[in-house]
C-alpha cells in the first residue's frame, strides 16, 4: 500500500487563504487543483444565494406572506444541503473549503440583496434574478467538470442545478401572470 504523505501546501487564492492535502484519490492533481477552485466558487454563490434566500423569509411582506416565508425557508434549507455537499467534495479532492461568510460574500458572483425590498413580489424578482444567475454558472460548472474528466462533479452539479431550476420555476409562477 502506498504510503500517503500529509505534507499541506499553501496558497492564495480569490477565496481566501487555501490549502491542498495528498490524497489518493485517482483524480491527476492539476484537474483536482482545478476542480477545487471550481468547487470554492460555486461554494461561494450557493452560500450567498442561500443567505439571501434567508434575508428574503425574514423581511416578506404583503398578501403571499405566508406562502412566501414558507417557500423561501424551504429554499435555503435545500441550499444549505448543497453548500454541505459541494464542501465535503472539496475536501475530498484534497482541498480546503472555503466556507465562513466572510469569504463566500468576498468570493461570491452574485449580486448583492437590496436592503430595500420589503413587498412580496419584489423579494420574488430579486431572487428569481440570483437563481437564474447560479443556474447558469451551475451549468457551466457541469460544462467544465465534465470537461476535465471529473463526472462526480459534474454529477454533484446536475443534481444541484435540477433544484435551482425547479426553485426558479417556483418564483417565476409567482410573476407570470
Amino acid at each position: 500500500m502506498a504510503k500517503l504523505e500529509t505534507k499541506t501546501k499553501r496558497s492564495s487564492s480569490r477565496n481566501g487563504a487555501s490549502a491542498t492535502f495528498d490524497t489518493r484519490h485517482d483524480l491527476p492533481a492539476e484537474v483536482r487543483s482545478r476542480m477545487i477552485a471550481l468547487l470554492n466558487q460555486q461554494l461561494a454563490d450557493t452560500f450567498d444565494l442561500m443567505s439571501q434566500t434567508k434575508q428574503a423569509h425574514w423581511n416578506v411582506k404583503g398578501p403571499q406572506f405566508i406562502a412566501l416565508h414558507e417557500m423561501f425557508d424551504e429554499f435555503a434549507e435545500g441550499l444549505a444541503g448543497y453548500v454541505d455537499e459541494i464542501a465535503e467534495r472539496i475536501t475530498a479532492l484534497g482541498g480546503y473549503a472555503a466556507g465562513t461568510v466572510r469569504m463566500a460574500a468576498k468570493a461570491s458572483t452574485l449580486p448583492d440583496y437590496p436592503a430595500d425590498v420589503i413587498a412580496d413580489m419584489d423579494h420574488v424578482r430579486a431572487l428569481a434574478d440570483r437563481y437564474a444567475a447560479l443556474a447558469a454558472s451551475t451549468r457551466k460548472a457541469i460544462d467544465v467538470a465534465g470537461e476535465a474528466g471529473d463526472l462526480d462533479t459534474a454529477d454533484l452539479f446536475t443534481e444541484v442545478s435540477r433544484d435551482l431550476d425547479k426553485w426558479l420555476w417556483f418564483l417565476e409562477a409567482h410573476v407570470q401572470a
